[in-house]
């Protein structure tokens, strides 16, 4: 079964949040079985957004570099899977962002990594892998 990583999967790894050490064991499985993992550019942008809004255009460029070198195969967005990712928007409270993600799992029949609680709202069309203990939407309100 394919493995699509969404950003916050990403961003966990690069911030070694909780959750890093699983997906540091995903990227080591990747290598040993020849498996890669796969994003949407539509994810890894976001994640290359966020690192150059926060860290500025030399640790984006840094984070980019250091992903072409890990078990991930960047996959480029057609209009099948921007159609799917808005059918998702449409009928979803998610970001537009996570809906390529989720499209990519539907596609592929793949399993989703992401500790981002947004998805539980499409858990019942995807296999989801949870990079941490998730904290559901209402919790999260609570606190």
């Amino acid at each position: 079964m394919k493995r699509i990583l969404d950003a916050h999967a990403l961003m966990v790894f690069f911030e070694k949040e909780p959750g890093y050490e699983k997906i540091a064991a995903l990227f080591a499985s990747a290598v040993e079985s020849d498996d890669y993992l796969l994003i949407t550019a539509v994810n890894l942008g976001e994640v290359f957004y966020i690192i150059l809004r926060e860290c500025g255009e030399k640790k984006a460029l840094e984070v980019e570099e250091i992903v072409q070198s890990l078990p991930i195969e960047i996959i480029e967005v057609d209009w099948q899977l921007t159609r799917e990712a808005a059918k998702l928007k449409a009928s979803n409270k998610m970001s537009y962002a996570d809906c390529f993600a989720a499209a990519l799992a539907i596609r592929r029949k793949g399993e989703l990594i992401t500790g981002d609680p947004e998805f539980e709202a499409v858990e019942n069309q995807i296999k989801i892998m949870w990079v941490k203990s998730k904290i559901r939407n209402d919790q999260r309100r609570s606190k």
